[in-house]
């Protein structure tokens, strides 16, 4: 490819524009996935404590699949990889229906099982962007991804709003009757795409003679950019996770307690935009600092209060702190690799953020049903300071080099 800026090749530009399209389509669940977890997780479990043990079981099969899935999409292609994630959240909605008017909550966790996996597969689409692209402009092909996302943030919690007394009177069961049904639309974008289904022999010999796995994770930028993606995303879940089922137990409703992720989502992806631009400018370094500082600011706004406002904008600036952190993060990674390590590094990246995620969200838990909303957002202050401890270790090594 070249290094323009530009995409002048016509199936680069009709590639991404279908990975764009993908993404937001796919994505559409996420935000409905974040209410109902809680809330059908409350209304079908044994006991309280309980109650986020779907979410918590989506993103554990989120961290279990991460690698083999990225092990799939450099053997098959990442056109299959993705259809396969699109059946298994089309099959991951039906369950669900399939949960809640037999009142099940076991099967209710294997269809958030299933949903996690399919949601770790999606979030391949930001490294897909970056590989139909030219070198130039990988920064704002993931930005950009990142930011189709914004569809996800708008339609998601109107999806949930309007499809989750469908089925009445089994509340929730229509939202995830309504998973299903996207997650076949969004296949057809996916099928239209002209990606080469397997690695060129380029690509294979050049896996061959990479180092390690260990020996590439050793190295302070990569290391640092896999631990700040991984806080920035187990701070996100931390706060996000609990909140609906905090904001209820404040009084609220469901639908506020949506519009709230709605906004939330929103701060996730609006920005991706510019952030592309603001990484080419600044460094990657930068922004996730300031993505971290976005996250202190959230977990204060969280201690500051229970009121409306609170949960609004301490959700928001959450979403803001983790588009900084995250694609940071993302795109310090791809800048500290070369394209035969990509494939086994960018599973292992994304297994060790969804394991964080997932003992963030055990954690938020535990600490919602036995402590308070205060408990968890105090938890985010020393995470971040790992992630800050982590940069300011890269820069100093970066400074006795220079």
């Amino acid at each position: 490819m070249s290094d323009n800026v530009t995409m002048p090749d016509q199936t680069q530009r009709l590639n991404f524009s279908l990975i764009l399209l993908g993404n937001a389509v796919l994505g559409t669940p996420m935000p409905m996935l974040i209410i109902l977890g809680g809330l059908a997780g409350a209304m079908l479990a044994p006991a309280n404590e309980l109650a986020i043990l779907p979410v918590s079981v989506q993103m554990l099969a989120g961290m279990l699949t991460a690698a083999p899935m990225s092990v799939f999409m450099g053997k098959y292609g990442r056109k299959l990889g993705f259809l396969l994630g699109a059946t298994i959240a089309a099959s991951g909605g039906a369950l669900g229906v399939y949960s809640l008017f037999y009142e099940n909550f076991y099967t209710l966790c294997f269809a958030h099982a299933a949903m996690g996996s399919a949601l770790i597969c999606f979030g391949f689409f930001r490294f897909a962007a970056a590989e139909v692209v030219s070198e130039s402009w990988r920064p704002k092909a993931i930005s950009f991804t990142l930011g189709s996302g914004l569809v996800a943030a708008l339609v998601g919690p109107e999806v949930f709003i309007y499809s989750k007394d469908l089925f009445s009177p089994i509340p929730f069961a229509g939202a995830y009757g309504a998973i299903t049904v996207l997650s076949i639309i969004g296949s057809l974008p996916i099928l239209a795409l002209r990606l080469p289904e397997t690695g060129n022999a380029d690509q294979l010999n050049e896996n061959k003679k990479v180092a390690t796995v260990g020996e590439i994770i050793r190295r302070p930028a990569v290391f640092t950019a896999i631990l700040c993606a991984a806080v920035s995303f187990g701070v996100m879940v931390l706060l996000m996770a609990p909140t609906p089922l905090a904001m209820v137990g404040c009084g609220f409703t469901d639908v506020q307690a949506g519009d709230v992720i709605r906004w939330h989502v929103i701060a996730m992806f609006a920005p991706s935009f510019f952030t592309g631009s603001l990484i080419s400018r600044f460094g990657s370094g930068k922004i996730i600092s300031c993505g971290l500082v976005l996250l202190c600011l959230s977990a204060g706004m969280a201690m500051a209060g229970i009121e409306l406002e609170n949960f609004y904008l301490a959700l928001i600036l959450l979403g803001l702190g983790w588009n900084f952190g995250f694609i940071g993060a993302t795109n310090m990674l791809n800048e500290n690799l070369s394209a035969g390590e990509r494939s086994a590094l960018q599973g292992v990246n994304d297994t060790l953020i969804a394991l964080v995620s997932t003992l963030a969200s055990f954690g938020s838990g535990v600490l919602i049903s036995s402590f308070s909303w205060t408990a968890v957002a105090v938890t985010v202050l020393p995470l971040v300071l790992i992630a800050f401890g982590g940069l300011f270790s890269l820069r100093q090594r970066v400074r006795s080099v220079a």
